[in-house]
């Protein structure tokens, strides 16, 4: 069994698989730590998710809350409320497709119910065998450039800052998700960042990973942005 801690998952749009990631997600719970509790933040969907979440929760066997974000704010704006909201001293975020198995959890939670780190984030670059479907090959190549890019920009010394699976020991992390503001997809970068300034124990821990089609991203539009609000991370962080 595991140590209780918060599951939060962001979703947008995300009526097609909302229901089945809600299923895996509350029967892995069950099954591995029924004292945990799952929190759901729709952010501003404009179909049926929050229709779809708030069935299969009102039916869950261990704690689940949906938590309401209008209008829309952006994944890093979801993650946060989910995060300044859990109960549970721990707190892991996964994306809503799942794309890291929730099989994955122990490696993240253990060292931070342990006491040897304060966060742990999966990885995709570490070990690429790990890799079961691969992203198409721009993407992947393109987000390979934008690690590199985030190295350089802000001296983090990560390969995948970007795999949404990432895990935090919420009583030192919490001034850090109450300061960032980064509300788009840039927000891992930002948490990372404030992280590492902090003096916060970090660990980069390869995790299984397999594409899922229905990506929100878009390549070109939110790479440009993502960029643009890395340098501004970087900006801020200087004039302070």
């Amino acid at each position: 069994m595991l140590p209780a801690f918060s599951l939060v998952i962001p979703c947008f749009n995300e009526q097609a698989r909302i229901g089945e990631t809600l299923r895996v997600s509350l029967d892995y719970l069950a099954a591995n730590a029924p004292e945990s509790e799952l929190i759901v933040v729709n952010d501003g969907s404009t179909d049926a998710t929050a229709a779809i979440a708030r069935e299969r929760l009102a039916r869950a066997p261990v704690a689940a809350r949906l938590l309401e974000n209008f209008p829309n704010r952006g994944k890093g704006a979801a993650v946060r409320s989910g995060l300044l909201a859990a109960r549970e001293p721990i707190g892991l975020f996964s994306d809503a497709d799942l794309s890291t198995p929730l099989g994955e959890t122990p490696k993240l939670i253990e060292p931070i119910a342990n006491g040897d780190i304060d966060v742990a984030f999966g990885s995709r670059a570490l070990d690429r065998s790990l890799i079961g479907v691969h992203q198409p090959w721009r993407r992947e190549q393109g987000g390979r450039v934008f690690n590199l890019l985030v190295r350089v920009a802000t001296g983090l010394p990560f390969w995948d800052t970007q795999c949404g699976f990432k895990a935090f020991r919420l009583d030192v992390c919490r001034p850090i998700l109450e300061a960032a503001q980064i509300d788009g997809f840039a927000f891992d970068v930002e948490l990372l960042f404030l992280a590492h300034r902090a003096g916060l124990r970090i660990r980069e821990i390869p995790v299984r990973w397999n594409h899922a089609e229905g990506s929100k991203i878009s390549f070109f539009r939110d790479s440009l942005r993502m960029l643009r609000e890395v340098i501004a991370l970087r900006a801020r962080a200087d004039r302070n």
